[in-house]
């Protein structure tokens, strides 16, 4: 006979998966769905694929790191389990409400750190190695950004940028038993090429995303052995999928539309960075924001390409006269670039505005509230059933 209380705990990871799924498909896809390169279907469709392929590889580390090495496995009975989870979902699901793409191993590490307070079983020093890799990731992603968009970006952007034509990018020759592809009216084969990289690169952070969140949904059940790591994987990933199909599509939409005018070039380019700083954490089994380092490599490479107006010298000494704005990445490219430090302010008049002010707080706003309710509801439920004898 089935024992109920397995069966609950495997909702409440279906649960956390599924938010995880509405978050990270929006970061992962948003932009690939804004710029009309793929639709939110077969988005979701790639996302689950990779999603599952970065958990059953890197994302067994990041299950060790929070099924065993935060807290004790010992430590995660099945009741503590399924409130474990329950705290993460819940920490999730009124930032997927509003559409924002909450951070997915924040709240998770935040409901389990809230949990091992409680008890009195949480390795401080794993939760401060983890912490320091929070603060350094935005950082690095920010740095990043701004150097590639300072010193690279410009010429990247004559050489590889992208205008989309109309229509279809590929169309199909129905006439035979094989209908047989062929580039769409108006689509060159650099465009072609150019949206194929943008594409690969969005499965390369599905792979990064499933890497790093299909712990969050499981890792306290396989902590408990409750599950094994295989079938956590194949529960996580399912889980996902499901939020992938549906309310994902608000959160593509919100990346996609809201936060950014990102250029396909500067997009590719986010992503990159932001795919390979969660992978490289994930492979060390540190759960990590995929949607903070996205955000801070975007602002740092709209603020390394407006200060090119300056030379180094003239930014450290304060003599430099523009107004730094990250709006610069959406400026046109003259056919020769300038020198750094012989751009103009009025060449960093930006085409589009890259943020919505608004959307930025939002954002922001969300990433503190989902990890800092799962935290302050999991030591709250864990002090209280302590005292009672019921946890």
């Amino acid at each position: 006979m089935t024992d109920p209380l397995l069966v609950l705990g495997v909702l409440a990871a279906v649960f956390v998966g599924f938010n995880i799924g509405g978050s990270s498909t929006g970061v992962a896809w948003g932009p690939s769905v804004g710029a009309k390169i793929i639709n939110k279907t077969l988005a979701a469709t790639v996302m689950t694929f990779f999603v599952f392929l970065g958990g059953w590889t890197i994302g067994r580390n990041v299950i060790e790191t929070l099924g065993g090495e935060l807290v004790p496995q010992s430590a995660f009975s099945l009741e503590a389990s399924i409130v474990v989870l329950a705290f993460i979902g819940l920490g999730m699901l009124a930032a997927n409400v509003y559409g924002v793409p909450v951070s997915t191993s924040m709240t998770a590490v935040g409901s389990i750190a809230g949990f091992g307070l409680a008890t009195g079983d949480l390795d401080m020093a794993v939760l401060g190695g983890i912490v320091v890799w929070w603060i350094l990731a935005p950082i690095t992603g920010f740095w990043c950004g701004g150097v590639i968009g300072r010193y690279l970006y410009p010429y990247l952007d004559r050489r590889f940028s992208l205008d989309q034509s109309e229509g279809p990018l590929v169309d199909y020759d129905w006439r035979g038993p094989i209908p047989l592809p062929h580039l769409g009216p108006g689509t060159t084969p650099k465009e072609f090429a150019s949206t194929m990289i943008v594409f690969a690169i969005a499965c390369y952070m599905s792979f990064s995303a499933g890497a790093s969140n299909v712990a969050n949904a499981v890792a306290p059940l396989v902590g408990g052995g409750a599950v094994s790591v295989s079938a956590g994987v194949f529960l996580a990933t399912a889980a996902i999928g499901l939020g992938a199909f549906t309310i994902a599509r608000r959160t593509m939409e919100s990346v996609g539309n809201d936060l950014t005018a990102l250029p396909l070039l500067a997009a590719t380019i986010v992503m990159v960075v932001a795919a390979s700083i969660t992978t490289i954490a994930s492979w060390l089994g540190v759960p990590i924001s995929l949607a903070m380092s996205t955000v801070m490599t975007i602002v740092g490479l709209g603020w390394g390409r407006a200060t090119r107006t300056a030379t180094a010298k003239e930014i450290v000494t304060g003599e430099a006269e523009t107004a730094i704005s990250v709006d610069a990445i959406t400026s046109e490219t003259p056919e020769e670039p300038s020198r750094i430090g012989e751009e103009t302010p009025e060449d960093m008049q930006a085409v589009d505005q890259l943020f919505d002010p608004d959307a930025v707080v939002r954002f922001v706003s969300f990433w503190i509230i989902g990890p800092g309710m799962a935290t302050l509801l999991s030591y709250g439920a864990f002090a209280i059933g302590n005292r009672l004898g019921v946890l």
